[in-house]
């Protein structure tokens, strides 16, 4: 792997490391902007029996260049940096300036829909109700109301689940589809009292059991469509950022509600902005955020085609 590929795909995993903190916004969404979505894919589904087979065996090297190592590592360090450095002064600025904050963002993810919608390779009228149809689904979740908790060992699998496949996915967070699905502050309670293992360990276990399940899994599956059905597939991708253009539109109020003593946000209600110069100044950075974009792409670069060039 070249240098320039890997600085490449750090700045990407610095990108995916800061998006965690953004709502509406996830570690998918700016894998599949910045072009590294079908490379992640394949690679967490090279994950498996053979790399911990060839582990068992010391064939360290080997297991290395099986699981995509280069990539793992450049994303890895990306995503370290951002969580130590930028993470924390992104929470700050949502905290503080919150408007201001969603409007760079908001600038940022519509310009990056048109960048999507370039990979798309084929479009025609298939591609085009699949991607009402990632709208539709990704505008639907935020309009579902909770569901009651259930501690059930194998309803508890079932969110680990549904909820590492929605993180996998752009648009779609994980803790609100845990939310979604009731079990949420369950979770949340077992994880801040990891050392009650009497108490944590059945809701841990099953829980890790499905995320190990649903990534593995999920991702032959993702891997396999995004193979045979690109251009649908991609299609439906893009219509998910489009529908979480609703969690990231600066203007709305959430709906807070309380899970485990934390608050975590259920729902928004949207209004349109007051015509103020608050409203002007969201604008720059609206338009500022879709600059960046196009910097960012002419920076990093292609990585398909720099991998494909290797």
């Amino acid at each position: 792997m070249s240098i320039t590929r890997f600085i490449g795909l750090m700045l990407r995993g610095i990108a995916i490391g800061a998006a965690n903190v953004i709502p509406g916004v996830s570690g998918g969404t700016v894998a599949l902007i910045s072009g590294i979505y079908p490379e992640l894919i394949n690679t967490i589904k090279s994950f498996g029996w053979k790399p911990l087979k060839l582990i068992f065996k010391g064939q360290l090297r080997k297991c290395f260049s099986e699981t995509n190592g280069p990539f793992i590592c450049a994303i890895g360090i990306g995503v370290l940096i951002s969580v130590f450095t930028l993470a924390k002064a992104l929470e700050q600025l949502l905290l503080n300036h919150l408007t201001l904050t969603m409007a760079f963002f908001f600038g940022l993810i519509l310009a990056s829909i048109f960048l999507v919608a370039t990979r798309i390779p084929k479009w025609n009228i298939i591609s085009i109700v699949a991607v009402i149809a990632g709208i539709f689904i990704a505008a639907s979740i935020l309009l579902i109301k909770p569901i009651s908790e259930n501690p059930h060992p194998a309803y508890i699998f079932l969110c680990g689940v549904v909820a590492i496949c929605s993180m996998i996915l752009p648009g779609i967070s994980g803790s609100f589809i845990l939310i979604l699905m009731g079990n949420y502050a369950l979770i949340l309670s077992a994880t801040s009292n990891v050392r009650d293992l009497s108490t944590s360990l059945p809701i841990l276990l099953p829980f890790v059991g499905g995320c190990a399940v649903g990534i593995l899994g999920f991702s032959r599956v993702l891997s396999i469509v995004l193979d045979k059905f690109k251009s649908i597939t991609m299609a439906v991708l893009t219509g998910f950022i489009i529908g979480s253009l609703a969690v990231i539109w600066p203007w709305k109020e959430e709906i807070i509600s309380m899970f485990g003593g934390k608050e975590k946000v259920t729902g928004y209600q949207w209004h349109l902005p007051v015509p103020d110069n608050m409203l002007l100044l969201a604008l720059i950075l609206m338009l500022a955020g879709a600059g960046l974009v196009l910097i960012l792409e002419k920076i990093a670069g292609n990585p398909a085609k720099e991998s494909n060039a290797e």
